[in-house]
């Protein structure tokens, strides 16, 4: 699922390894935030789901987002579901029908999606992808090639990140 802000082709790509039940990666949304003002349509944000087991409910999550996404409302939808993490862990998949309804989406089409699994081969095909390139926590960012973990830490994380991105766009 990507986002930008602009129809401009992005010069820097930055994927989001992100468990959508995880509260670091709630945390990573200041940044992801501060991201998109700075670079604008400059800057391809996508999220890339990386469902962790001790998350059980994350994965259907994921799904979720994806048809989200399918509805013109990716991003808005991941940002409110990590905005109640805690929530999706005690409530399951009821706060994302939930969530759904809040912000316009087809509630009853994410609730489809997730019986009907069309949207598993995306989640699956990124996390099989996110662990060939050495994932193993959430958040973790992919830009230029480098791959930042920011499970442990968000420290310094955008100051990265920023750099990277700066020297791509000057290329």
């Amino acid at each position: 699922m990507s986002e930008t802000n602009s129809p401009a082709t992005p010069s820097a790509v930055l994927d989001v390894w992100c468990d959508l039940a995880c509260t670091d990666c709630r945390t990573a949304l200041e940044d992801l935030r501060a991201l998109r003002a700075r670079y604008g349509g400059r800057m391809e944000i996508r999220l890339r789901h990386f469902p962790l087991a001790k998350h059980p409910h994350a994965y259907a999550a994921a799904q979720a987002a994806e048809e989200a996404a399918v509805q013109g409302l990716g991003w808005p939808f991941a940002e409110a579901v990590l905005a109640r993490a805690e929530e999706l862990g005690a409530r399951g998949e009821d706060v994302l029908t939930a969530v759904a309804k809040e912000l316009g989406v087809d509630a009853e089409e994410v609730d489809t999606a997730l019986i009907d699994g069309r949207h598993m081969l995306i989640v699956d095909a990124d996390q099989a992808e996110g662990k060939a390139i050495g994932v193993t926590g959430t958040p973790t960012y992919v830009i230029g090639g480098e791959r930042l973990d920011g499970g442990e830490s968000q420290e310094g994380l955008r100051e990265r990140i920023e750099e990277i991105a700066d020297r791509l766009l000057a290329a």
